[in-house]
């Protein structure tokens, strides 16, 4: 790893490769912070509705008093995350796809740290597509990135030892809370979340209570700020089917989706994003 890579404070330049909600949210955290943001679409239209997202992500932040110290910029050229200290993928959870990208970004930025804001898939299946796997660490942002506290730094075999103290670093300069976690299905966040979600839609399909009771038990008897389903809709259904199906393959039925989970998916009820999921938005 080339020397000066792993700066001990947030990067003055960062990139991230795709800029949806997640993509988005990482993004505003950064130019919050001080830092100079490129974000890279694949089209023009795409690359039109990020710098909206964006913009009106950080004209909401601005409404509430919060001061904005950096800037940004969306691109459809990845050649202008050359000068990038730090790349963050945030495309979604496919593997061949998160694969091509990992490519275009490393030969861009040869450079650069990456890292993968995957919230299931394997770093170290991840880093297979890297000339240098060293590179590539987990930086698995929470929905919605920024109002949330928590980052996951997902460690692989071969991920640098230096590399990690210095994602943490980066982490706490953004005012979040980084917890490190090593490679594993679901890391700690996605396992645990998917399993209470998943018991929380077997409830809503066995009829024991319904999606808003279900919810209350756990906000009002165990302090969660939302509920598992609502957390779901938040999420998008379609994400959390695809997690609980890649579980179920790598850690057995136990994760495997309850089939009010596949319908709503099938029937396009996906949670906020299309107006109904577990609940009407």
């Amino acid at each position: 790893m080339t020397s000066g890579v792993v700066p001990k404070s947030v990067p003055q330049v960062v990139g991230v490769y795709g800029g949806g909600r997640m993509g988005g949210g990482i993004a505003h955290a950064f130019v919050a912070v001080g830092s100079a943001v490129v974000v890279v679409e694949n089209d023009e239209a795409s690359a039109e509705a990020a710098r909206e997202r964006i913009e009106a992500s950080l004209a909401k932040a601005v409404a509430k008093g919060e001061r904005i110290a950096g800037a940004f910029d969306v691109v459809t050229d990845a050649g202008a995350l050359a000068g990038c200290a730090l790349v963050v993928e945030a495309v979604p959870e496919l593997v061949d796809l998160k694969h091509d990208v990992l490519r275009r970004i490393a030969a861009a930025a040869p450079d650069a740290v990456i890292g993968s804001n995957t919230s299931s898939l394997s770093i170290d299946a991840l880093a297979d597509a890297l000339p240098d796997p060293s590179r590539l660490v987990g930086l698995h942002f929470f929905n919605p990135v920024p109002v949330s506290s928590l980052v996951e730094v997902v460690v692989g075999r071969r991920t640098a030892p230096a590399l990690v103290e210095a994602a943490r670093g980066w982490v706490a300069g953004l005012g979040r809370t980084p917890i490190t976690v090593q490679d594993s299905p679901g890391f700690a966040s996605s396992r645990l979340g998917v399993a209470l979600a998943l018991e929380a839609m077997r409830l809503l399909e066995e009829g024991v209570a319904s999606a808003a009771d279900i919810d209350t038990a756990m906000t009002l008897g165990y302090r969660h700020p939302v509920g598992p389903l609502r957390t779901t809709d938040l999420v998008g259904l379609d994400v959390r089917l695809h997690i609980a199906e890649h579980l179920e393959r790598e850690l057995g039925p136990r994760f495997a989706p309850p089939r009010v989970l596949r319908d709503k998916v099938a029937a396009g009820e996906l949670g906020r994003k299309t107006g109904q999921g577990f609940y009407r938005w």
